[in-house]
């Protein structure tokens, strides 16, 4: 069985809707996924734009998310209590950042990864950023997945 990610809120190369950018309310889109391999432990997911001028550019790390889990709901960045942990993206936060590219920058492609592990938890300290537990993550990787959004600012 292969792995999948998908949105009710935008299809596989759809444009995000701008509530799920920085220019709207900048509310983290909900995800579903399945698919994933038996031997799985935890999730872990990445929002990334490799179309940034100056190289990739990390929107969101999410890691620790149960076994058990088959999504993320809207804000799920925001949701009260316990459950998964938060990296530091690129803009300097523990959550969900939205898309807010360069005005006239042309299309931004927003590919969210969902990556199956071994373990049941990283180790990864507060601070770290997005790169830093995602490069962790990858060592423990037993299945990956994307969906990809679009984005520009005319």
């Amino acid at each position: 069985m292969t792995m999948t990610l998908t949105s009710p809120a935008f299809a596989e190369g759809e444009r995000l809707p701008d509530k799920y950018t920085r220019l709207g309310e900048n509310l983290m889109p909900p995800l579903n996924w399945g698919g994933a391999p038996e031997e799985a432990k935890s999730f872990v997911l990445i929002v990334e734009d490799p179309d940034a001028p100056n190289g990739i550019f990390r929107h969101c790390g999410v890691f620790n998310i149960p076994k058990d889990w088959n999504r993320l709901g809207q804000s799920a960045d925001t949701a009260p209590g316990g459950g998964p942990r938060f990296s530091e993206n690129d803009f300097g936060n523990a959550r969900y950042d939205g898309p807010q590219p360069p005005k006239g920058h042309g299309l931004h492609h927003y590919r969210f990864r969902l990556a199956a592990l071994d373990v049941p938890n990283l180790k990864v300290p507060d601070p770290a950023g997005v790169e830093a537990m995602w490069k962790e993550a990858r060592s423990h990787l037993l299945s990956e997945t994307s969906l990809t959004g679009t984005f520009d600012v005319h």
